[in-house]
């Protein structure tokens, strides 16, 4: 009985503390890092279009969550982009050893989102990103509105439903 209640104390203090770390980013504007992109090209993420909303979403090829996650959004893109104008940067962590299989699979999925490349893990520090896939939403200021980790499906729905608020918000 003591290891089921020690359990149940530890599992709520994790929750606790996921719950305290995905609030700790509202509110607070996006990390100035140097990334490339596919190509090489250098990007930093302060200065992203921000034309209108911004989907940053944290993932990496060794992650099935993070591939399930923005497999899923890539139906679905097209129709928020039309309706919101938001853009989604895929932010890839995959190391020195897995980098070289990121464009493979892009290019394989047919993904049309800005892909980078955080190799040494820099720009996922400095969100405060803990383990992928891990998703924000940024206003067209470049504030995180809306922080998401891990992925089931429906989640794309929570993730819409965030997009349009913010969206409806910003015609008011």
């Amino acid at each position: 009985m003591k290891k089921i209640a020690l359990l149940l104390i530890i599992g709520l203090s994790f929750g606790t503390l996921a719950q305290d770390d995905h609030g700790k980013s509202l509110g607070k504007k996006v990390a100035s890092v140097q990334l490339k992109d596919m190509d090489g090209n250098s990007v930093n993420t302060a200065s992203l279009e921000l034309d209108g909303p911004v989907i940053i979403s944290f993932w990496a090829t060794w992650c099935s969550p993070c591939k399930r996650e923005l497999n899923t959004i890539q139906d679905l893109y097209p129709d928020w982009q039309d309706e919101t104008g938001v853009t989604l940067v895929a932010v890839s962590v995959d190391d020195e050893k897995t980098k070289n299989s990121v464009p493979m699979y892009v290019n394989g999925k047919g993904w049309e989102y800005l892909v980078l490349m955080d190799v040494n893990g820099d720009f996922k520090r400095a969100m405060g990103v803990n383990n992928v896939p891990h998703t924000f939403l940024l206003d067209k200021n470049g504030n995180i509105v809306y922080s998401h980790n891990n992925f089931a499906p429906g989640d794309e729905d929570e993730l819409y439903e965030e997009l349009l608020k913010l969206v409806d918000n910003s015609k008011s």
